[in-house]
């Protein structure tokens, strides 16, 4: 069997060892030139699923023991454990990491190559390669789309990406890597930290991660209503850093991305001999952008699925069902959360959820919370996110 796989993300990448090691012939395009290349994600996973995906300890960064919100004042709320909780990853590391056990395991790693879909059929597709100067056509018995959010063969194929009753929900991000020393790195170091509230950034969050060698990841996030005003990311970002007074370190790398999902993932995901996995797939979680450690679960789903011969609506229950129930219940804060995440009323209700959180819950109930989606536990105070 001869697939060719768009986009060499953790999705991607994850999804070409996996088929490559049962024995098909594999092709892995990035229009990425290297690894290093927009490397845009803070990737703080929990240190169980770190563990769980196989995660080495060299694309790990930092570890990370405790939470910190800053509410819409600016007031810091601390919660920490005495075991780690999470990873911050070097996400250059780890895509470096993918790459090279892609080739390991036998799959062809085209870089700085894009992809076009010239014909599809229902068991094979004729593909347009492009690089700075050549160009290659390639026949294929399955292609998948894993260009993340702007699901590129999808819309060439013309498959729906939302439905009217689960529209996209679309977000955009940009974070810079700042060089600090040990001084003014102190207050970020060892713990994950959000920034909640319209004046840290409207219809979304700001954060600042720890990284090995006194450097820190700063990035706003952004998921509003389609019809709102926007204030320009960087506009946000330069607001945060001066609020935090770290608007005077070295910026070594600036980056952004997208991120594009619906509640209920009810939007097809691919057809004939296509196929979408990753953020292509909606994969990615609206609640706190999370999309990694998604996207390599969706690769295991739709390999299985591949392997055994499952239709396009049998891989998309089998994503459903991954995901459970929980999934959809987050997003559906998430929208209510970030859209309305604009107004004085917002930022009080905002302030009321933190402070009820505040010494009645420990740092593994929040990651359980926030990474897990257990919402048993704080049901009632997250309701009116719900309406």
């Amino acid at each position: 069997m001869r697939v060719l796989i768009a986009g060499a993300g953790p999705a991607g990448a994850s999804l070409a060892v996996q088929v490559a090691e049962a024995g098909w012939a594999v092709t892995l395009a990035d229009a990425l030139p290297s690894p290093e290349r927009n490397a845009y994600s803070s990737a703080a996973l929990p240190l169980a699923d770190a563990d769980r995906l196989g995660i080495p300890g060299a694309c790990r960064s930092t570890i990370w023991w405790g939470w910190q919100l800053l509410d819409p004042d600016g007031l810091e709320h601390q919660w920490w454990a005495a075991d780690p909780q999470g990873v911050v990853l070097d996400f250059a590391a780890f895509r470096r990491h993918l790459w090279d056990q892609a080739r390991r395991s036998g799959v062809e790693l085209l870089n700085g190559w894009r992809v076009q879909l010239d014909r599809l059929e229902a068991r094979s597709a004729d593909l347009i390669l492009t690089s700075a100067d050549q160009q290659q056509h390639r026949t294929v018995d399955l292609v998948v789309d894993a260009t993340g959010p702007g699901r590129h063969l999808l819309k060439q194929a013309g498959v729906p990406v939302e439905s009217t009753d689960d529209p996209l929900l679309k977000g955009d991000g940009v974070e810079w890597l700042l060089q600090g020393d040990r001084g003014n790195t102190a207050r970020w170091r060892e713990r994950v930290s959000f920034m909640l509230g319209r004046e840290w950034m409207p219809h979304g969050y700001g954060w600042v991660f720890p990284m090995a060698q006194d450097r820190l990841k700063v990035g706003v996030c952004r998921l509003a209503p389609p019809d709102q005003p926007k204030v320009p990311l960087g506009t946000s970002l330069q607001r945060l850093l001066k609020r935090c007074d770290l608007d005077r370190l070295p910026v070594l790398d600036r980056h952004g991305g997208r991120v594009a999902s619906t509640i209920r993932q009810q939007q097809p995901h691919g057809t004939g001999a296509l196929w979408a996995v990753g953020d292509a797939a909606g994969t990615a979680n609206l609640l706190g952008g999370e999309g990694i450690r998604h996207a390599i679960d969706s690769a295991s789903v739709l390999s299985e699925s591949l392997l055994s011969g499952r239709s396009h609506r049998g891989y998309q229950a089998a994503l459903r069902q991954r995901y459970g129930w929980r999934w959809a219940v987050s997003n559906r804060l998430a929208r209510r959360t970030w859209w309305g995440l604009n107004t004085p009323e917002a930022d009080h209700r905002m302030q009321r959820l933190i402070h009820g959180l505040s010494g009645q819950t420990s740092a593994e109930h929040l990651s359980e919370l926030l990474f897990g989606y257990r919402f048993e536990r704080y049901g009632w105070r997250l309701l009116p996110y719900l309406n």
